[in-house]
């Protein structure tokens, strides 16, 4: 067990939780936030100062950490940390390290430009977005320091999300004053409310003591955190929050946890001993938050200028224009319309009301004349006599992913694709047509929370004309087309998806739950069939428990449909 002993000057021991927005590989630049926003907090009168999990590498770093030099280049910025942090605080960053071989997920504690405690991480998680097993040792000792008289130990993420597993275990019979939590916890719609306090209020009740939670912010790939630190009472109650989706440092005085919490403050120093309790987002608002910073984030860290989406009229396009306007500000945005002979005339008039009311560039290429020259060539080889069908459908697809895509390699856009779960599910979208692309924005999102999600944005703000929101889905590929022409109506489909890929139920189960067996058994041999589909899809925002990305690991050689 190692131990250490701080002494501080100061009566009270003002703390303060950094919620940091790192880039995964920019180790010199995560070093900088991490001085700059350490003395930020110092200068403000923080002598404890906590930053989240892997902060230095950035999180997830996945295979990088195999790679040994990766792990020498984090200790190199680590050692800078020793001389540039201020030297009469107490500093706790997240960081990979690497000790006789074997490579550990740790956290230093950085006092008097030396390292005076460093721990590793005790549970490794294997499940989900989670594949630490694979990249770390797991620690096995705790580590408790004496911080102006209290008595602290330092979890990491996991260690704290299991009340009853080893690395609370070990801490039982200690009688703590603090438990430091530096965390990665990545978001997804509810996950907040319930599951992260619940489980850390367990833990902060069961070693009755006051648990320091810091998680980091930002998107990454797909994955997006949202921050929301928080401090809970030895109780279990939660009295200090930080903002959801933001960049943010969250003061707290111990001494002062029993003082009565208000709703949300806009600034809060460390001398202000009234902890700040930022409230919830409503569900939509935090859903779109995350989608807005997931695409802001995987922009920005790749460093791309501006991005453009083909605008349909539809309802898909129309969310994810919105949400790249938010995200990047109009100048950084630009539409392509693409209409075909089957293209209405309410989906190319509101493509144009759209990009007029969100001032965007926009731009009008028909396809016709393509899709018929197209057509001319192809039918030397599949006869003049041969009926429209899936073929011509798909054509349209992939002339517009080809026209997209030349405009971004003329001009450097990110193309973001306009796919949502449902489609993705079903297989309902085109491989090298309109799944073409750098990055699939509502991937994880599916067709009935698209709806829920435009209603709620234009409630905020008009950005798309209502007609968009109020009319019938249709690709538009042949004449009359709608979606329910192919897949079941949304409002039946969601549920029986979420069910089967989220919570994973089998044919049987779904049945015995009400869902008509005809539509079941159609649904699951769709979704086997489109994983190859899916396989070469962009990435995209998780935002449910269980994304197509991320957490499903399915064979495309799969015969099995329960």
């Amino acid at each position: 067990m190692l131990h250490g002993s701080i002494v501080t000057n100061h009566a009270l021991m003002n703390t303060a939780l950094i919620q940091m927005n790192p880039t995964v590989g920019a180790l010199a630049a995560n070093a900088d936030l991490i001085v700059s926003n350490a003395w930020k907090a110092f200068n403000e009168g923080a002598k404890l100062i906590i930053f989240p999990e892997l902060a230095i590498a950035g999180y997830p770093p996945e295979d990088l950490i195999l790679k040994d030099h990766f792990c020498a280049d984090c200790e190199t910025e680590f050692q800078r940390l020793e001389k540039e942090l201020p030297p009469e605080a107490v500093v706790v960053v997240g960081t990979p390290t690497s000790r006789d071989g074997k490579k550990f997920n740790s956290a230093l504690v950085f006092q008097g430009s030396e390292i005076i405690g460093e721990y590793h991480k005790m549970l490794l998680p294997n499940y989900g977005v989670f594949d630490e097993k694979r990249l770390f040792e797991a620690g096995t000792e705790p580590l408790i320091l004496e911080i102006e008289g209290k008595k602290a130990a330092v979890h990491i993420c996991e260690d704290s999300w299991d009340p009853a597993g080893t690395a609370v275990q070990t801490l039982e019979n200690e009688k703590l004053d603090l438990l430091i939590n530096l965390s990665a916890s990545p978001y997804h719609r509810g996950k907040l409310l319930n599951n992260r306090i619940n489980v850390l209020a367990q833990t902060a009740k069961k070693l009755k003591t006051t648990l320091l939670y810091c998680n980091i912010v930002g998107g990454q790939d797909e994955l997006v955190f949202d921050g929301a630190s928080m401090v809970f009472a030895p109780d279990g109650t939660r009295i200090a929050r930080a903002k959801q989706f933001e960049e943010d440092i969250l003061y707290f005085v111990p001494q002062a946890s029993s003082l009565p919490t208000p709703a949300s403050e806009s600034r809060q120093d460390a001398g202000d001993t009234t902890p700040r309790k930022e409230q919830p987002l409503p569900d939509l608002n935090e859903v779109y938050a995350a989608l807005t910073l997931g695409l802001k984030d995987y922009v920005n860290k790749i460093g791309f200028k501006r991005v453009v989406v083909a605008l349909s009229g539809g309802i898909d396009s129309a969310l994810v224009l919105a949400i790249a306007v938010d995200a990047l500000g109009k100048d950084r945005v630009a539409a392509v319309t693409m209409p075909s002979q089957y293209s209405s005339s309410g989906t190319l008039g509101d493509s144009h009301e759209m990009a007029k009311i969100l001032d965007i560039e926009f731009h009008e290429v028909p396809i016709k004349g393509l899709y018929d020259q197209f057509e001319g060539e192809l039918s030397k080889v599949w006869g003049k006599d041969k009926e429209p069908g899936l073929a011509e459908e798909n054509l349209q697809a992939r002339i517009r992913g080809n026209l997209i895509m030349a405009l971004s390699n003329e001009y450097g856009w990110l193309v973001l694709t306009t796919g949502n779960k449902s489609e993705m599910a079903m297989g309902y979208c085109t491989i090298y047509g309109d799944m073409a692309g750098g990055f699939a924005v509502i991937k994880d999102v599916p067709k009935t929370l698209v709806f829920d999600l435009c209603r709620w944005r234009n409630e905020q703000s008009l950005v798309m004309p209502n007609s968009i929101i109020e009319r019938p889905p249709s690709a538009e590929l042949r004449p009359d087309q709608k979606d329910s022409d192919s897949l079941p109506p949304y409002e039946v489909l969601d549920p029986i998806l979420e069910d089967y890929v989220e919570n994973d139920m089998g044919i049987d189960g779904l049945i015995a739950k009400g869902y008509d067996e005809a539509i079941v058994r159609r649904v699951v041999n769709a979704v086997e069939l489109s994983e190859y589909k899916r396989r070469q899809s962009p990435p995209g925002v998780k935002i449910t428990p269980k994304s197509f990305d991320r957490d499903r690991r399915i064979p495309i050689v799969n015969r099995y449909r329960n």
